[in-house]
């Protein structure tokens, strides 16, 4: 008999704890939803003497808000300098005076080796004395032609030696130029790996004038953002190897053809160097935003869960009420999201959702209020 009473008596407390959770705790209405149990509130009691009645539910609020949602492309790209030129040997020869210091800077037109040039020296100082000796006959020549002396053929000759002249100057020249090197750009020198002494060959790399005062960055994106990208468009870059450095680039070309294997199109921004802290080769990380899809923004705290999904808490005339949404993009500061019933100048809740159900009255806290008329009064 005592065993049957203790049953009863437990039994008792069960029900009666299942009562006080599935009426007071508003965090058991997702749970007796998904039952077929309905939620029902306490009822208030009525203000006499010494009691009370329960009062709106104070919340803070803020407005639904319209957003792009953000297009993020990343790519992975090579940089380079923005001219490379190979320093080439004109001709065959040792090298008899070199001007280059590895790592240092050389102005366009500056003469960085010569080539022994012994031999086009004297052969330019002929050219020159044949020169000479071929006007001086044009001279008598001219002089006889006024008596008629001269026949017309003997004129033609004298004239055809002058001429042959002239061109054998201007290759003697051209042969004595041909031993010095000069520099075509501007630019830093690389590693020299020749010296006074050396015998080159013609078409012997002699040493790599780089112009890095601006990198260019060779990159791929997705054929889906053609009709967006443009010249002039600015994008991110990370140094791979510098993870700790941002810089900001403009696309500076963009290639006509999309390749058919990857879907992609080749696409050339340019960086700024004038710190001269980026070399050519690097690998750097590309991001680009394009705008897109604009969807309504709401506050991550206001954004609630329940069995059926995502929902957020509108207040309507001074009440409450249950808006599905779904979520199509988180961010640091908001939520992007799309709904049927939900749009741009909604007043959702953010604080005070633990005790709201379907229906409640609320009302705006003192700081809510305070924040809701300097958003009005800046409008």
């Amino acid at each position: 008999m005592n065993a049957l009473k203790q049953i009863i008596l437990c039994a008792v407390a069960v029900v009666a704890a299942v009562y006080v959770w599935a009426t007071y705790v508003p965090s058991a209405a997702p749970f007796l939803a998904m039952v077929g149990i309905e939620q029902t509130a306490p009822e208030k009691p009525a203000q006499q003497g010494g009691g009370f009645s329960r009062g709106p539910t104070q919340v803070v609020t803020a407005f639904v808000q319209e957003k792009a949602l953000a297009d993020v492309i990343s790519a992975i790209g090579d940089g380079r300098a923005r001219h490379s030129i190979a320093v080439r040997a004109k001709a065959v020869g040792l090298i008899t005076e070199l001007s280059l210091d590895a790592g240092g800077h050389v102005d366009a037109g500056t003469v960085i080796a010569r080539l022994e040039d012994e031999a086009e020296s004297i052969a330019l100082e002929q050219a020159r004395v044949r020169l000479e000796d071929a006007i001086a006959a044009a001279e008598r020549i001219q002089r006889l032609e006024n008596t008629g002396a001269v026949t017309e053929v003997r004129l033609r000759e004298t004239q055809l030696s002058l001429r042959n002249a002239e061109l054998a100057l201007r290759q003697a020249q051209f042969n004595l130029d041909q031993r010095q090197i000069e520099t075509p750009i501007s630019g830093w020198v690389g590693i020299v790996d020749i010296e006074v002494g050396d015998r080159v060959s013609a078409q012997d790399i002699l040493v790599t004038i780089t112009d890095r005062s601006s990198i260019l960055i060779d990159f791929r994106v997705p054929e889906r953002v053609i009709g967006k990208i443009a010249i002039g468009q600015p994008f991110e870059a990370t140094p791979l190897g510098l993870r700790n450095t941002e810089l900001t680039g403009e696309i500076s070309a963009i290639d006509t053809i999309v390749d058919r294997t990857s879907r992609t199109l080749r696409v050339q921004g340019t960086l700024d160097n004038a710190q001269d802290f980026l070399r050519a080769g690097m690998a750097f990380s590309v991001g680009l935003n394009f705008p897109g899809e604009v969807l309504l923004s709401i506050a991550p705290l206001s954004l609630q869960w329940s069995s059926e999904g995502p929902f957020v808490w509108v207040v309507r005339d001074g009440k409450v009420t249950r808006v599905a949404v779904e979520i199509r993009q988180r961010n640091s500061d908001s939520v992007l999201v799309d709904s049927d019933v939900l749009k741009a100048g909604d007043e959702i809740v953010t604080e005070g959702v633990q005790t709201l159900r379907e229906g409640a009255e609320v009302i705006l806290s003192q700081k809510a209020a305070a924040a809701a008329k300097s958003d009005r009064d800046h409008t």
